[in-house]
């Protein structure tokens, strides 16, 4: 299987390197890393989608907005048709019917809103995470990052519920519907209750794990000691539904990511400079 690494949306806010830690002038810059995966008989699976273009088109119309105008003034959001998904597939020759599958590590609205761009795509998630964001939400949080709009129009949903088949320390859900077993989700509740990563195995026994929300920076994995930025430590903070559990699975995820090194590579959806450095093949 053949990885793409695509950028499906720029934040860029106020405070620079507070948020991504390399910055040098006032604006921040943040991505939104999904993968794009070439299979030789399950044709093309997304990992996410960031925004789509109806979230460029009309982000804020009425009578459902699909980014509020306060998360996105908070952000500093730039909507580029350019970067979305479905433009990035076709900019690779292929066409949105080409993309069968989505697997999305939860359905906050940055990260789910291309996929009504793939109509005839089957989406895998969490059941809880679906539940969660079908039904009703309570709090500021819960009504600004679940956007109606943005995931009404999916025909094809294909559910889970966490399973005990292991994967390095973790559950895993395997045997996704339709999918080869070389992709599997791993359930990381705390950003989301039904938040999980995305894991794909690789040439040589090595595994890509996509982990979605799970970290923010770069320096939160691959290193003894957790270093994060105050803007990002923040945000996880005021997006996270548990913290313990946000905060042991992210200390499980970096002990892997420092004791199977040599196995497994850990990405997260909004570090600018590890998607840089995975889209160039250097080492996270």
């Amino acid at each position: 299987m053949r990885i793409h690494h695509l950028n499906c949306g720029t934040d860029c806010p106020v405070g620079g390197a507070l948020f991504d830690g390399c910055s040098h002038g006032v604006l921040g810059h943040l991505v939104c890393h999904c993968l794009l995966i070439e299979t030789d008989a399950h044709g093309l699976v997304l990992v996410d989608t960031g925004y789509g273009l109806r979230d460029v088109a009309r982000p804020h119309a009425s009578p459902s907005p699909r980014i509020t105008r306060t998360w996105r003034a908070m952000l500093n959001i730039r909507l580029r048709e350019r970067e979305t998904a479905i433009r990035q597939v076709e900019a690779l020759g292929y066409r949105a019917q080409d993309v069968r599958h989505i697997v999305v590590t939860h359905l906050d609205f940055d990260h789910a809103g291309g996929l009504e761009d793939f109509p005839n795509a089957a989406v895998h998630v969490m059941a809880r995470e679906y539940s969660d964001a079908t039904g009703p939400r309570a709090g500021v949080v819960a009504q600004a990052r679940w956007r109606p709009s943005q995931i009404d129009g999916v025909r094809d949903w294909q559910l889970y519920g966490p399973q005990g088949d292991g994967w390095f320390g973790f559950e895993a859900v395997r045997d996704l519907k339709g999918l080869p077993p070389e992709i599997l989700m791993v359930p990381l509740p705390g950003h989301t209750w039904g938040h999980a990563g995305v894991a794909v195995a690789q040439p040589g026994g090595r595994w890509l794990l996509h982990a979605g929300d799970a970290y923010f920076y770069r320096g939160e994995m691959r290193e003894a000691r957790r270093r994060c930025t105050p803007g990002l430590r923040a945000y996880q903070r005021l997006m996270e539904v548990d913290a313990r559990s946000r905060m042991d699975n992210q200390a499980r995820l970096r002990a892997v990511s420092i004791e199977q090194a040599d196995v497994v590579t850990v990405t997260c959806t909004h570090d600018p400079v590890e998607l840089a450095r995975a889209q160039a093949g250097k080492p996270l």
